[in-house]
């Protein structure tokens, strides 16, 4: 193996501390930093000035070993303190868990196992965590037009059935006789959206003790957005949506706020989400706030099944991403949206048919919500126009 080239160099007084190879076979691994080095022969990564405690600088310790914390990653909603002791008590114990395969591992790829103990430093506080929420509409709905059926029509027609706007107008108008336009379709949608949320959380009930959770994309004004849902393991019900413009801690944190309001103070919960770190950064935020039940976390990596975890909970992961598909199919006919206002009400009224109106084979053929006052109803025109009368 050849020494490093023509590459910033480290100090002769380096040495790799996993294999003890000479400085000429280490070069720097982060740019203009020189902090961290990386062996070119075993890939062992290390720093050349280990940082350890500052009693005038520093504010955050280690509780197992009492060293200094430092700075580890800054982001937008977190900065994660790290442990930089080799001998800390917390990653000798990390260590200890290990398997001869995840040992042989660590060697060569460290930065996939987590030893050293962390602190995550939370840039937004409690009352932040708002839910995403449709806007009142112009269109008040207790003096439209039309008939209260060909409300119910409409979003029968446009959201039951995922026919876009303009088809929806035409059926309308070819069918029924009913002149309006598309515009009307979704002027009515967006108010009905308004009172839709404030009885999807009302009427939302207990949880199960499992629930999986995961994000899909949507496009507002040709850009991503993202749509977090979670879904309750038995009764299939949705117990959260928000929709944000990014996939990281806060809006994750909102969507499992959501997810576990109602559920019992000794009730045990588990929730299932893929491997997205803003799940684990949450819940730890969620943990630490002591207002509610603990929150345990179980992972699904991938499509194939490497690790125990992902065997055990994958078919919760199938069912989320079941619901994934099932959201797609009736927000592809809108084509994007024009607004994140638009985004928001056709989720929020989504779930609203999920949770009250769509009947599911596996719970025999009955919606996961069933309220008394829609039995007597037969249509779905009309389920639709007796959950604004119960929401207004």
């Amino acid at each position: 193996m050849k020494p490093r080239g023509n590459t910033p160099q480290v100090p002769d007084q380096v040495v790799c501390q996993c294999c003890g190879a000479p400085h000429e076979y280490l070069y720097f691994n982060d740019g203009k930093k020189r902090s961290q080095v990386k062996c070119k022969v075993c890939g062992h990564l290390f720093q050349v000035q280990q940082r350890f405690r500052n009693a005038r600088k520093s504010k955050l310790f280690c509780p197992y070993c009492g060293l200094a914390l430092f700075r580890w990653k800054v982001r937008k909603e977190i900065t994660i303190h790290k442990c930089s002791n080799d001998r800390c008590p917390h990653r000798l114990q990390a260590i200890a868990k290990l398997n001869p395969a995840e040992r042989e591992l660590q060697k060569k790829r460290s930065s996939q196992f987590k030893l050293n103990y962390q602190y995550r430093e939370y840039h937004f506080k409690p009352e932040e965590l708002v839910h995403s929420a449709p806007d009142k509409a112009a269109v008040d709905l207790n003096r439209i037009h039309n008939s209260e059926n060909v409300l119910g029509l409409i979003l029968a027609f446009y959201v039951s059935f995922a026919v876009p706007a303009r088809k929806t107008a035409a059926i309308l108008r070819n069918v029924f006789r009913v002149r309006v336009s598309y515009q009307t379709v979704l002027n009515y949608a967006a108010a009905a959206a308004f009172y839709c949320h404030s009885f999807n959380l009302k009427h939302k009930g207990l949880i199960d003790s499992v629930s999986a959770g995961d994000e899909t994309y949507i496009k507002v004004l040709g850009r991503h957005h993202y749509v977090f849902f979670f879904i309750s393991s038995k009764s299939l019900k949705i117990t959260a949506y928000h929709v944000a413009d990014n996939r990281g801690t806060q809006p994750a944190v909102i969507a499992m706020n959501e997810a576990v309001r109602t559920a019992s103070s000794d009730q045990e919960l588990i929730l299932v989400t893929d491997g997205n770190p803003s799940y684990p950064a949450g819940i730890h935020f969620l943990n630490a706030q002591d207002n509610g039940p603990e929150i345990l976390h179980k992972k699904v990596i991938g499509l194939q099944n490497l690790d125990a975890e992902s065997e055990e909970w994958r078919a919760l992961k199938q069912l989320i991403e079941r619901l994934n598909r099932t959201f797609k199919y009736h927000v592809r006919p809108a084509a994007g949206f024009n607004s994140m206002n638009g985004a928001v009400a056709l989720t929020t009224l989504f779930v609203t048919h999920y949770n009250y109106l769509r009947p599911h084979m596996s719970l025999d053929y009955k919606p996961p919500v069933q309220l008394p006052e829609l039995q007597t109803v037969s249509t779905i025109q009309g389920k639709w126009t007796k959950i604004l009368s119960l929401a207004a």
